[in-house]
């Protein structure tokens, strides 16, 4: 079983549950639909890895606050990338296709450090650097779903198991990488860093 860190301690999540379509401006640079109900679709246990690989030149990065979930309720809070193969999940939305392929493939999951977290929710920002330039940023208020709403309706149909994940989305600013960019991921509380991650990407 793949494992994250989570407070000098490592677990194995049973599954990431990601939302998808969370911020109206990347909805908008993706030329998508604002969706009428939640996008939530799941990335395996084999999708995580703590390091950046190479795949395609077509592969994306969406930098997201992450959520480690216990007893239903949210205990830790860490950076991770949702990695897409573009051009293979355009294909299959076209043919009305499921979308494992192109979000669910080994190493699609990266993810940094997870640190306890109580909140408040609404405190919550993240940024994302590459090769020291700022690509991505989010804030709580600029979600669609809130938090605590993403929990909600995941559990009126799926069981969270203690340790899964929930990626809440990306904001705009999705770009494809290349082998050795530097990414940097941080979370704040207001203005208070609470956890950063690196990568190097790696071929």
């Amino acid at each position: 079983m793949h494992t994250v860190s989570f407070n000098t301690h490592t677990l194995a999540p049973s599954k990431i549950v990601c939302i998808g379509r969370n911020y109206v401006e990347h909805i908008h640079e993706l030329n998508n639909e604002i969706p009428s109900s939640m996008v939530v679709f799941n990335k395996p246990n084999s999708a995580i890895t703590d390091t950046l690989y190479f795949f395609t030149p077509d592969t994306r990065f969406e930098g997201e606050i992450c959520f480690l979930i216990t007893d239903g309720t949210i205990v830790g809070i860490g950076f991770g990338l949702d990695l897409t193969k573009a051009a293979l999940q355009n294909h299959l939305k076209a043919k009305g296709l499921p979308w494992e392929r192109a979000k669910g493939f080994d190493g699609s999951a990266v993810f940094g450090e997870f640190v306890p977290f109580k909140g408040p929710l609404e405190s919550l920002r993240m940024t994302l650097h590459l090769n020291g330039t700022l690509v991505q940023e989010a804030l709580y208020d600029l979600m669609i779903y809130k938090p605590l709403e993403m929990i909600e309706e995941i559990q009126s149909f799926m069981t969270l198991e203690d340790g899964d994940i929930i990626m809440s989305g990306t904001p705009k600013g999705v770009a494809t990488y290349k082998a050795g960019d530097e990414f940097i991921g941080r979370i704040y509380r207001d203005k208070t860093l609470l956890v950063e991650s690196r990568w190097s990407v790696l071929h």
